[in-house]
């Protein structure tokens, strides 16, 4: 069994983690651990175990990456939304895709249902509205978002990882046992949203604290410091 904690043994990878627990145990480290025979990977933990390491390598280098990223011109697919209700059939975590998935500038205001458990790696999302759907359990690795709208998105147990959130509107977003680790939220406006048990790196959370959008509630879900 490998834990993830600091510091780095010679014989494993380990990172900080955080899980942001609702109200007296800010600030405590959570230790996701891995068992080679498979016995803890059923769940989010289990996943987020694969997730933590792999944006410990490279959160730095996707935030350089993210920040020249250059977008490929909007799909002339058609129907090119809805494939957001099948989602990314391979990938998942890692990102990597069979297909393209575009969906900027869709409209999935108040999508209940086929939205939920989808895998959208690696989708772009700019200036999509996603308002008032659930989006509990989807995967969203290193997905673009800059300028999306998800005001009020039940995020609970999905992947985030990775997921650039620039200027995009969380007004109310829950992020209930969900994986935020290496996502950036510049600009993002968070006013109102949740992060009950919130699954993140420090240094994630150091720069999630940076944004002066979040209220005082959620500040002490995530454990800020000030």
């Amino acid at each position: 069994m490998a834990s993830f904690s600091i510091p780095i043994p010679r014989n494993g990878l380990s990172i900080p983690s955080y899980s942001t627990k609702r109200p007296s145990t800010l600030h405590t480290p959570l230790k996701v651990s891995c068992s080679e025979s498979g016995t803890n990977s059923n769940g989010i933990k289990g996943l987020a175990c694969g997730i933590l390491a792999a944006c410990a390598v490279s959160s730095s280098a996707f935030s350089v990456t993210a920040a020249n990223q250059r977008l490929p011109p909007l799909s002339t697919e058609p129907n090119r939304c809805e494939r957001a209700f099948v989602g990314n059939t391979i990938g998942q975590a890692n990102g990597v895709y069979d297909k393209p998935l575009d969906l900027r500038l869709c409209d999935y205001t108040n999508e209940k249902s086929n939205l939920k458990g989808k895998s959208l790696s690696a989708a772009l999302m700019s200036d999509a509205k996603f308002d008032g759907a659930d989006m509990t359990e989807v995967v969203m690795s290193k997905a673009y978002a800059v300028g999306a709208s998800f005001k009020g998105v039940d995020f609970s147990n999905a992947v985030l990882d990775r997921v650039n959130f620039g200027n995009a509107n969380l007004q109310g977003a829950v992020f209930k046992n969900t994986v935020l680790s290496g996502s950036t939220f510049d600009d993002a406006k968070l006013e109102d949203a949740v992060f009950e048990d919130t699954i993140i790196g420090y240094i994630d959370l150091q720069k999630l604290c940076t944004n002066k959008t979040i209220s005082d509630e959620g500040r002490a879900e995530l454990g800020c410091r000030s």
